[in-house]
């Protein structure tokens, strides 16, 4: 059991604590549940009380047991909930610096991957990685989330494209994450594209997805998630319910990529109740509606739609999704860094918030909820994380800022001295 790590004097302390059951949506999005000149209380990994500082050093049981805490002086700091970074793909092996290159000199994404880079050129990588090669990898991007106030990530497999390969990535994942003190939520990605060897064999692949990659999975418990990539160039929108069936049958929750390249029609998926919908940057009125309305049925559960701005950054995208009209519409929203070696080699969510506020024109706390509370929703998580508040997980981020709208103000710097993880305190 870990000691109490008791936090003092914090300047600002953004609890996320609300009264909302389900995801933040428009204007609770704003409600950072801020404390001033705030107190911490962690005992045995969970958080124990909430408040003001004089409060907690008048605490009895504080009082009491003061010697055996351990005592952080959180002056001219910031501390919120650990960043949730609800959409990754760590289980890679290199770079594609052909790809960067080839997009400077003005290839699309599509003339990319028919060029034969894009997301089929990290398979040989992958394949030919032995699985404590791939662990170590896995880790390293795990411990860059960390520096940077990550303490609960997705990861995802994706670039195995085979069950062998993809078993072998989802076991990765596994080994990186017990190395690692944050949280780990894995899914199965091995409707990423289709393979080279199925080319023009779409149904033939999606059929062992269905009938061999996700019984394995669930039988060996290796994710929580089945991800399908549905766009043009990846998989339809009748395979893509193919895999949310299939996923379904053995219990794993879904989710997808959706509408990144084109637009994609998402109201059929609805009904199977994906966790989130990611990327969207190709949306439509119906779209909006059929959003909207799934939010005003089912509050406490519901389909988050997860925006990936550093994405579209690093593509050299002018147009970014319009964050803006999914908050007024309703819709619960949320940020993730969609680290990966093609279209987003980052792992910082200060970055991402950044981008957020620059370009999507979220206020600094819309975008923290995003990436904090709304984060956890679209993880099924929030009853852990996300917020602080009593009974939940002790993951924090404290920054070395007096103010936290300079999280995302200072545009690619990294002001995070220290993580707390599972009650743990991690010094920057």
């Amino acid at each position: 059991m870990e000691p109490a790590l008791l936090l003092l004097n914090i300047r600002q302390l953004l609890s996320l604590r609300s009264n909302t059951t389900g995801p933040r949506r428009g204007r609770e999005l704003s409600e950072l549940g801020l404390i001033e000149d705030a107190a911490v209380l962690c005992v045995g990994g969970r958080i124990a009380s909430v408040g003001k500082t004089k409060d907690a050093v008048r605490d009895s049981w504080i009082k009491k047991n003061r010697r055996k805490i351990r005592e952080i002086d959180c002056s001219g700091k910031v501390v919120l909930p650990g960043f949730v970074d609800s959409h990754t793909h760590p289980a890679f092996t290199a770079p594609r610096l052909v790809d960067f290159e080839q997009r400077i000199s003005g290839a699309t994404y599509e003339q990319i991957a028919e060029a034969g880079g894009g997301i089929r050129s990290s398979i040989v990588g992958v394949r030919r990685a032995t699985r404590a090669q791939l662990t170590e990898h896995v880790l390293a991007g795990f411990k860059e989330m960390l520096a940077q106030g990550t303490t609960t990530a997705e990861a995802k497999s994706g670039y195995g494209l085979s069950v062998e390969a993809e078993m072998k990535s989802l076991d990765a994942i596994g080994d990186a994450a017990r190395q690692w003190p944050g949280t780990v939520v894995p899914t199965l990605l091995g409707a990423h594209v289709v393979p080279r060897e199925y080319a023009d064999r779409e149904d033939e692949y999606v059929h062992i997805v269905c009938r061999e990659m996700i019984p394995r999975t669930a039988k060996r418990g290796l994710a929580r998630f089945v991800d399908v990539f549905c766009d043009r160039g990846a998989f339809s929108l009748a395979s893509t319910e193919q895999v949310f069936l299939a996923a379904r049958e053995h219990g794993l929750g879904v989710r997808a990529h959706v509408g990144q390249l084109t637009h994609s029609e998402i109201a059929p998926l609805l009904k199977y109740d994906p966790a989130s919908l990611d990327h969207m940057d190709h949306v439509d009125d119906e779209d909006i509606t059929a959003l909207a309305g799934q939010s005003a049925i089912s509050p406490s559960h519901q389909t988050v739609v997860t925006m990936l701005p550093a994405s579209n950054h690093f593509l050299g995208l002018k147009c970014f999704l319009d964050a803006r009209r999914l908050i007024d519409s309703g819709i619960p929203i949320a940020l993730a860094t969609d680290y990966n070696p093609g279209t987003s080699p980052t792992t910082s969510m200060p970055f991402v918030l950044s981008l957020a506020c620059t370009q999507m024109k979220m206020t600094p706390a819309e975008a923290i909820a995003a990436a904090t509370i709304n984060g956890a929703h679209a993880l099924r998580v929030a009853d852990r994380k996300g917020s602080i508040e009593p009974g939940k997980d002790a993951d924090f981020a404290i920054f070395d800022v007096e103010d936290y709208r300079e999280i995302p103000y200072w545009m690619a710097g990294n002001r995070c001295s220290a993580v707390v993880a599972g009650g743990t305190l991690l010094e920057g």
